[in-house]
């Protein structure tokens, strides 16, 4: 039997490196839109272009013209279409270089059972409050961001711009507060906002008992680097929301390690 003569193909060591580079890029594309209505625009893009195909090889001029009018508005289109899932693929890529960045610095400059310390001395209010209000079974809705978008939450909820504290927190979210719908947003242990009104996960893969509360813990965390925490009303249950994924039921003790690490 003769052998196969691959030599046609010159393969380069940096054509491998070119196709893992764009399958890695395909596969954090896929994670970012998966499960979402997004994936049903883009199945519904490559359809438009198939058909585009085979009406220009059968030679239709009019539907070829107007199918290549529209692909070649594509690239335009698919910012506008795709822009919260292209926000939210830059933002990942981002903070896994800021989170890297930060901490080389930390381990070059500060000693890291200091710094846990010191996070757990400033989470101890909050973790209080949740231990609390999971008592008492009362709704509530932390936002934990590096930074403060003004227009992205001022706009919706009501300054305060306060330490964080125990009592604060109980008296936003009991029932008979004005403030206690929507979430309190706390940058840097201070609260800034609270009855902030958050955009809902669009995703079609969450259950069925997840209520307002939890779809905008994930929607927020979907599209920023903040992280999120969910006492529900009629569970008691603590939930932690990260990059559109949720730990439900969680205890106490994984609570202000998740914080401690994401803070």
């Amino acid at each position: 039997m003769d052998n196969f003569d691959l030599s046609f193909l010159n393969i380069r060591f940096l054509d491998i490196i070119d196709v893992l580079l764009v399958a890695i890029i395909i596969y954090y594309v896929y994670n970012l839109i998966r499960g979402t209505i997004a994936v049903n625009i883009l199945v519904g893009l490559v359809i438009i272009y198939l058909v585009y195909i085979v009406v220009k090889q059968s030679q239709m001029r009019l539907l070829t013209e107007i199918f290549g009018g529209f692909i070649s508005v594509g690239s335009i289109a698919l910012i506008v279409v795709f822009q919260q899932e292209i926000r939210r693929f830059l933002l990942h890529i981002g903070k896994n270089i800021s989170l890297r960045r930060n901490r080389l610095f930390m381990s070059l400059f500060l000693n890291k059972n200091d710094v846990e310390k010191d996070n757990t001395a400033r989470l101890k209010p909050i973790i209080d409050a949740c231990r609390s209000m999971q008592k008492s079974r009362t709704g509530a809705l932390l936002v934990f961001s590096k930074y403060f978008d003004e227009e992205y939450y001022q706009n919706s909820g009501e300054f305060i711009d306060a330490q964080v504290s125990k009592r604060l927190l109980e008296s936003i979210f009991q029932k008979h507060s004005p403030l206690h719908d929507g979430a309190v947003v706390i940058v840097d242990f201070k609260i800034k906002t609270a009855s902030c009104i958050l955009p809902l996960s669009d995703s079609e893969d969450l259950p069925l008992q997840f209520g307002l509360r939890h779809r905008a813990a994930i929607g927020v965390t979907e599209m920023s680097d903040a992280v999120a925490v969910v006492v529900s009303e009629e569970t008691g249950e603590i939930s932690y929301a990260k990059q559109g994924n949720v730990n439900m039921n969680i205890g106490y003790e994984d609570l202000e390690r998740l914080l401690n690490e994401d803070l």
